[in-house]
């Protein structure tokens, strides 16, 4: 992956009305990574996405895409494909036709479109489906349709839009595969725009935690979940108790961090209380323990053979421990 970045976004800005959907944002997209915006409803992921299509005019900063400013050029002119959530399939046309259908209206030559097309198609493992309609495709067919068609282009920079959202979720599982695959396979760039923190975290090279129109945090999956900046990214990725310390401060503590047992742990931390609930995931179990005069607490705890046979229940009286070095140390 080239470390020199494709996208610059500087001081970018957008408002609709008394809403900052997008807030002074800076942030540099290395060129060939898989980068992901992730954040929940009205965050301003979705805005960004679209400023940098040009579906959106900024109302202050500037967007460069492989160091050209961006400032007032059109959508298609610019070196951008972007996959929409709904696929946005034309219905009357084939599946040759709808990938076809960007190269047509750029008035590419007959030839050239039949050879890029194969080689889209061929790309999402749809050889031999040109002839189908979109009514006669499966929902993970349909999206990789879509995401044909936007590769088909050759673009440099592909922004997709809750790319897997429409999709169950063990084809979902399937799919997010396909597309780390597929990125690294034609070393494209691809901005991913979801909700999903698991979607993201296990496609993304890096990824960006927005809220409230900022970024509240940059980095890898690896350094979001570890090492949070703030109470708000440590709540929003994974599950994490956050405990206050005092001063201002505040401990993020993950729940597969803490040790649970029956007697007292030979550890530096080290807390009795009582199972309130237990949620039973197959390759683990969810503990919430409510501490005497302190919060609930999650605990998380690998099944296997062994913990099985000391499966604790309901009313039970438990002790948690973890080391010093087991949390993030936050600032209020």
């Amino acid at each position: 992956m080239n470390s020199q970045p494709i996208v610059r976004i500087e001081k970018l800005a957008k408002r609709f009305g008394e809403i900052e959907a997008v807030a002074g944002v800076d942030l540099e997209i290395v060129r060939g990574e898989l980068f992901a915006l992730l954040g929940g409803s009205g965050c301003g992921k979705t805005t960004l996405l679209r400023l940098l299509a040009g579906f959106e005019t900024p109302d202050a900063g500037r967007i460069l895409i492989d160091g050209q400013d961006m400032t007032g050029v059109s959508p298609h002119l610019r070196p951008v494909n972007m996959m929409f959530q709904s696929y946005a399939l034309f219905p009357h046309m084939d599946v040759a036709a709808n990938v076809a259908y960007g190269l047509r209206r750029e008035r590419v030559p007959k030839q050239e479109i039949r050879t890029r097309v194969a080689e889209a198609l061929a790309l999402v493992k749809l050889d031999g489906h040109g002839a189908r309609r979109p009514a006669q495709l499966s929902g993970g067919q349909r999206q990789r349709v879509a995401l044909a068609r936007a590769l088909v282009k050759r673009p440099k920079l592909l922004l997709l839009d809750e790319p897997l959202a429409a999709l169950d979720r063990k084809l979902r599982e399937g799919t997010r595969f396909e597309l780390v695959r597929l990125q690294e396979q034609l070393d494209l760039t691809f901005i991913v725009v979801t909700h999903d923190q698991e979607e993201a975290m296990s496609m993304a090279s890096r990824l960006a935690v927005m809220d409230a129109g900022r970024i509240a945090q940059i980095g890898t999956p690896h350094e979001l979940y570890e090492h949070p900046a703030s109470r708000f990214v440590a709540d929003f990725i994974g599950i994490a108790n956050i405990l206050d310390l005092g001063n201002g401060q505040w401990l993020a503590l993950r729940p597969e961090k803490i040790t649970l047992s029956i007697g007292r742990p030979d550890m530096a931390q080290a807390i009795s209380g009582e199972v309130v609930d237990i949620a039973y995931e197959g390759d683990r179990s969810l503990y919430r323990i409510a501490v005497k005069g302190g919060p609930v607490m999650l605990v998380s705890r690998t099944n296997t053979v062994r913990t099985s046979e000391e499966a604790f229940r309901r009313g039970q009286t438990v002790w948690l421990g973890w080391n010093n070095d087991a949390g993030q140390v936050l600032d209020g």
